[in-house]
């Protein structure tokens, strides 16, 4: 991949350099312009090899499943192949328009509110931000429509979606608070959580395993990076704090809030009785449904993705024209943007129908033919951790961890750890679907682990360990886990798509933060006999 791109970029810079002799007295100006534009073709190459890579870890884990195990190619193997690449193709092109539009804007909007130092504006800029970057996440899009699918209605999708966006937008304005003012993170985080297990007891068991997904997939590699630069950014430019201890959280609170409000949507939309009955044959009616034909469904889905993509559009306009009250630098780049943002999606959406969504589903349907649960439960292992290894999000956490731990953390290790911590998680994740015990206990009793570990891991650990519980979920690998649970629930005898198929997510999120907070302990108590302490 690496050598495909570089051969790539090389033949662009020949193209630049061409055009630049052939307009030697040509305008200044237009020998400008042509230079932006490969520079832009350089960027859509790097943002299609990242989402090739991304891809990569899944197509080996199945390839040699199906040939080590299975020995046969699933039906409508090329039809997947080819929704793996409208899906690598729509996160390209998605990226691409967030680096002309809202990454740029954004930036400027921080600086200019930085240099006001207003608490109360940071806090609604913090709140907007936060809204805005999760409002259009293409993992968010994908398990929003599946939950309103399978649940007869009763969910529905852009309702999901917006208070998700609202919730991660209050952690925002929530975080900047407590960077500004120096407030210790482990104690949201108890209180938090705590109140994330009370809720647990009360919610309907329709909605807890799609509330702690929907808080897993709120992070990837467009939000992590933006939430963690706000973060650190902050408890850098304030005296007294520590970027390490101060800067980190705000990735684990974005995680934890959308729980408890998810649940307690949950609790309205299910306050009448009702019946889930049929949503396993809605599932299969669904997959059986052929992918967008003709022009006119392709502008109707669309303007879809446009009206998903309007709140982003109207929260930038509003803060640079109504609040700061100046005009966007580049108002047809940022157009450009925002179009190559809703293409992206819709080739987004399309992919997962034809690729990914078939192949957890598909994989689910001929690994339960074995006799034994071992080959599902090591099928769920290895996507776990190959496609954490390979996630970009956790390797720049880990980058800015190490520089900012001062060599207490190495960023290899922590990739490991959380590699594996992903890789647990969703295995007891696949048991608990296959033994048909309620998630309930498996999710208190996670968060109640969590909870006494952060009472005695280091305090400089708390934090990043949060965080690295959010930074495992990509736009890639939540629609494979979330279709394998899905077609897991749907396969076996007895389960119900709704309350057993969801929660994978949820499980890949939790253990990353106990393995990393236990690592962090053993090596404290191991260092303490050579005079190191907290």
């Amino acid at each position: 991949m690496g050598r495909w791109y570089s051969v790539a970029a090389a033949r662009a810079n020949r193209l630049l350099h061409r055009a630049t002799n052939a307009t030697r007295h040509h305008c200044p100006t237009d020998i400008a312009r042509e230079s932006v534009l490969v520079e832009q073709f350089k960027d859509f190459l790097h943002a299609l090899a990242h989402a090739l890579r991304n891809l990569l870890p899944i197509i080996i884990v199945v390839v040699a499943f199906q040939a080590l195990l299975l020995r046969e190619w699933p039906e409508g193997g090329l039809g997947m192949a080819a929704g793996l690449l409208i899906v690598a193709l729509g996160v390209a092109l998605f990226l691409q328009g967030l680096e002309l539009s809202i990454f740029p804007v954004g930036k400027r909007l921080a600086n200019q509110f930085t240099r006001r130092g207003s608490m109360p504006l940071l806090m609604l800029f913090g709140f907007a931000i936060g809204f805005s970057a999760v409002i259009a996440e293409p993992a968010l899009i994908a398990v929003a429509e599946q939950a309103a699918l399978i649940s007869d209605g009763r969910i529905d999708a852009l309702t999901l979606r917006l208070i998700v966006a609202s919730s991660v937008g209050l952690v925002m304005a929530l975080g900047v608070f407590r960077v500004i003012l120096g407030h210790p993170l482990h104690w949201y985080m108890i209180v938090g959580y705590v109140v994330v297990v009370l809720v647990t007891f009360f919610a309907p068991e329709e909605i807890v395993g799609l509330a702690y997904d929907s808080g897993g997939v709120t992070t990837n590699i467009v939000t992590v990076p933006l939430i963690a630069a706000l973060g650190i950014g902050l408890a850098a430019s304030i005296r007294g704090r520590n970027p390490l201890v101060d800067g980190f959280g705000l990735v684990a609170l974005a995680v934890m809030v959308p729980m408890i409000s998810v649940q307690l949507y949950g609790i309205l939309v299910y306050a009448d009785p009702g019946t889930l009955a049929g949503s396993a044959e809605m599932l299969h009616a669904e997959a059986d449904v052929a992918p967008p034909a003709g022009w006119v469904t392709m502008i109707l889905d669309l303007f879809g993705m446009l009206r998903d993509v309007l709140p982003i559009i109207l929260v930038i306009l509003f803060f640079q024209y109504a609040v700061l009250r100046h005009p966007l630098a580049s108002p047809l780049k940022v157009g450009v943007g925002f179009a190559l943002v809703i293409v992206g999606l819709y080739a987004f959406v399309v992919g997962l129908k034809l690729g990914l969504f078939p192949i957890g589903q598909s994989m689910a349907a001929q690994l339960i033919g074995f006799d034994t649960w071992l080959w599902v439960y090591l099928f769920a292992f290895c996507i776990g951790f190959a496609t954490t290894m390979a996630e970009p999000a956790l390797i720049a956490v880990g980058q800015q961890a190490e520089e900012a731990a001062a060599g207490k953390i190495q960023g290899n290790v922590i990739r490991i750890l959380v590699a594996l911590g992903v890789a647990i998680g969703i295995t007891i994740g696949v048991h608990r679907i296959i033994s048909g015990d309620s998630i309930h206990y498996y999710i208190i009793g996670g968060y109640v682990l969590v909870i006494l570990l952060t009472a005695l891991a280091p305090r400089y650990i708390v934090a990043l360990a949060f965080d690295l519980g959010g930074v495992t979920t990509s736009e890639v690998t939540v629609p494979l886990v979330t279709a394998l649970g899905i077609g897991l629930a749907s396969q076996i005898e007895g389960r119900n798509v709704l309350i057993d198929g969801f929660g994978l997510i949820a499980f890949a999120s939790i253990f990353p933060i106990v393995t990393v907070m236990s690592y962090a302990i053993v090596m404290e108590r191991v260092a303490k006999p050579g005079g190191k302490t907290r």
